[in-house]
């Protein structure tokens, strides 16, 4: 039969030449009757199987056995169509085995299944894909949405960010402009002194000046006097003896004039340079309270890890800081490593060391999404824990101790498991593993404790608000045992 069709539709092919844009272009069905450069097919047969242009498809329109066959949209994939078993027309869709089938399919493989016609088929797949569509456009919404509010987020944070840099820019100028203005005064006050001191000597040096005078000038009497051969007149200017006027030395009395070798401003310096030292101190613990981050402003954040090797994206490296260490413990390779000593370490003074607690912190600070393995072995029990700086070192008393203040949050491991925070145990379940890992989400106010597998296994979250940087830290049970505490390599095996 399509021998036939398309036979005679060669026949009644248009001998002028069809305008160019009729021609198949990339993408584009072609006509599987057009000879030398083919038509754009418009309708395919799925009786015929093939596609014809709108030329080679008349016959399909006039032909009264022609017009039965079954015309559809010009599709490049016909054999898609056709049963690859049976060459029918896939005409029948299976419900049972949710598949298009034809109908000598129905005879065999599928025969007694659950079937309808094509065109009902249709209508059940286009509900369930108006059902997705729903779904995805209310995803794409919602996505759109979330679009939006990032984008206000951003804004936001800039405008923010702006008003802030602003803010530091305006008090620190007028910060800077009030010092100025004091370093002028003082420079002022300092002239001051000096031209003072300078007057009340210059007005010194011009007594003594004048008395110098007076003295060479009754000098010279004298000396006139010594060789004069008037006998009278030499005892009468000597009568009065040490009274005569010639002789008086009471007006030439310097010993109550004091003259000052070094007129000093040390005491000016010293205030000063004191001045410094605590202006330097107070803004160090100022600073240190001025958070890290933009607290009020809530940004959507990439979910949390679900996996080990999720979680080492946020690794980061811990040393431990000796000038925090205790006297009973000792650090070991390159301060990653800590333990228990019997003997007392003859550490220097540090007011950052603990002198009571057997505790230590690291070096770093952990803001942002942070994470970090520990393991512990030996007797005893320890206690992994975060803190803020600003924790109590020295004494015995319990805000000193990591997790029994509210600074502070520790998970304590041994054969059982707890947490503490703020002085509250929580009891969790037991033994604790040999190797813990700790999630921090600064931003999130979230702190997680793992233990370390490729699944990784939670014990325990927390969710607060952070308000300052924390640092890793670890106390050793004070009554017994010697345990071992390593920050791990992510790179070494468990």
């Amino acid at each position: 039969m399509l021998a036939d069709v398309v036979e005679k539709l060669k026949k009644t092919e248009v001998q002028a030449a069809s305008p160019a844009h009729c021609y198949a272009g990339p993408g584009d069905v072609e006509c599987d009757i057009c000879t030398g450069r083919k038509h754009k097919a418009v309708k395919s047969c799925l009786v015929c199987v093939a596609s014809f242009c709108e030329t080679h498809l008349k016959p399909h329109l006039e032909s009264p056995a022609l017009k039965k066959h079954t015309l559809m949209e010009a599709s490049g994939n016909l054999q898609e169509k056709i049963c690859s078993e049976h060459d029918e027309v896939l005409k029948i869709f299976c419900r049972t085995d949710q598949r298009y089938i034809c109908s000598l399919c129905m005879l065999d493989k599928h025969k007694g299944h659950d079937a309808v016609s094509v065109a009902p088929g249709r209508a059940e797949k286009q509900s369930v894909l108006k059902e997705e569509q729903m779904k995805f456009q209310q995803r794409l919404q919602e996505k759109q949405k979330k679009v939006q509010e990032l984008k206000q987020t951003v804004n936001t944070i800039k405008l923010s960010a702006q008003t802030a840099v602003e803010d530091n820019e305006r008090i620190f100028t007028e910060m800077i402009s009030s010092m100025e203005k004091k370093r002028s005064e003082v420079t002022e006050m300092i002239r001051a002194q000096e031209k003072a001191e300078l007057s009340r000597a210059e007005r010194l040096l011009e007594q003594l000046e004048q008395e110098i005078d007076e003295l060479q000038r009754r000098v010279t009497e004298l000396e006139k006097l010594s060789h004069t051969h008037d006998h009278i007149h030499f005892l009468q200017a000597l009568a009065s003896g040490p009274q005569s006027p010639l002789l008086n030395r009471s007006e030439f009395d310097t010993s109550s004039i004091s003259v000052p070798q070094h007129l000093s401003f040390d005491g000016v310096k010293n205030s000063l340079s004191d001045l410094k030292k605590r202006l330097e101190e107070f803004c160090e613990e100022e600073f240190n309270k001025i958070p890290p981050h933009a607290a009020a402003v809530q940004i959507i954040s990439p979910p949390d890890p679900q996996n080990r090797e999720e979680f080492l994206k946020y690794f980061c490296s811990l040393t431990l800081d000796p000038n925090t260490t205790h006297r009973k413990l000792i650090l070991f390779e390159d301060n990653r490593e800590v333990a228990v000593n019997e003997s007392i370490q003859q550490y220097s003074y540090h007011p950052e060391r603990f002198d009571f607690w057997r505790q230590v912190l690291c070096k770093e600070s952990v803001c942002g999404r942070c994470y970090w393995e520990v393991e512990w072995s030996g007797d005893g029990g320890v206690y992994i824990s975060v803190s803020y700086k600003d924790i109590r070192r020295k004494g015995d008393d319990i805000q000193c101790v990591f997790g029994h203040n509210e600074l502070s949050w520790s998970l304590y491991c041994s054969s059982s498991l707890s947490f503490y925070h703020n002085n509250i145990k929580t009891d969790l379940r037991g033994p604790a593993p040999s190797r813990i890992g700790v999630y921090v989400d600064h931003s999130a106010g979230t702190l997680s404790f793992y233990s370390v597998s490729d699944t990784m296994k939670l014990l325990h979250r927390v969710h607060t608000t952070f308000t300052q940087p924390l640092y890793a830290g670890f106390w050793f049970d004070w009554w017994f045992g010697f345990p071992y505490i390593t920050l791990c390599d992510p790179n070494e095996s468990m």
